[in-house]
């Protein structure tokens, strides 16, 4: 089967995105999007998203300095289940190039869900290993909500001052816990003169793929059914 002639790929608004994040991803939290993709088999089967990497620091010192205003991170990819193989890599490799140019994007395969980034590897990407060592805010009772969905309540603001204000919120609640390291993969977007650069700025040693057994999650939450009208 040709996956061209099954399936095709266009821009979405990101507001039709959050269903699908909300109610079909693990994480269940909507990120930054700067770039929306739909995956299309007459409906909509498959969302891929783009926004400005979390990690600050990352875009900072991961090319030396450069290339911080052409950074993106590939922050959300989910699928329907039971589709044919390699529709992922065909989904993911039609959305890069649909990406402006010149352009870094970084993406992480969660260690926590067994994960080991197998779509970046069919589709050429850098491995530069896992993600450093960190740790998330949690707060006893409500569990279920992510580190960032807590900084999100207590408003804008440096990171010290909103740590102070939950310390003031949830006091003896509060707690830290080691955040699961991810693998860390990049891929760059560009004329093959600008390709060469960000290679040769890149700030991370290029590692072996990993590989390993993957652990799939439960995606099998239907949202409404999306029909692309012509």
């Amino acid at each position: 089967m040709v996956l061209k002639e099954e399936y095709f790929v266009r821009s979405i608004n990101s507001s039709e995105t959050h269903e699908w994040f909300l109610k079909k991803h693990y994480a269940k939290r909507i990120p930054s999007v700067s770039y929306a993709y739909g995956l299309y088999k007459t409906n909509l089967v498959g969302i891929c998203t783009y926004g400005r990497p979390v990690a600050h620091s990352l875009v900072k010192s991961a090319f030396t300095g450069k290339f911080q205003d052409t950074f993106l991170e590939l922050n959300r990819l989910v699928v329907d289940e039971g589709l044919e193989k390699n529709v992922l890599s065909f989904f993911v490799s039609q959305t890069l190039k649909k990406l402006p140019s010149p352009n870094v994007v970084v993406s992480y395969a969660d260690t926590s869900q067994n994960h080991h980034g197998y779509i970046y590897q069919a589709t050429n990407w850098i491995y530069t290993g896992l993600s450093a060592k960190r740790f998330d805010y949690k707060v006893k009772g409500l569990e279920h909500l992510h580190s960032a969905s807590l900084m999100d309540h207590v408003g804008r603001g440096v990171v010290k001052d909103k740590i102070l204000k939950l310390k003031e919120m949830y006091g003896d609640r509060l707690y830290t816990l080691d955040r699961p390291r991810k693998h860390r993969y990049f891929y760059f977007i560009g004329n093959k003169k600008q390709k060469k650069e960000m290679k040769k700025n890149l700030a991370y040693q290029i590692e072996p793929y990993p590989k390993g057994n993957n652990k799939r999650y439960e995606a099998n939450y239907k949202p409404d059914v999306q029909i692309l009208l012509f």
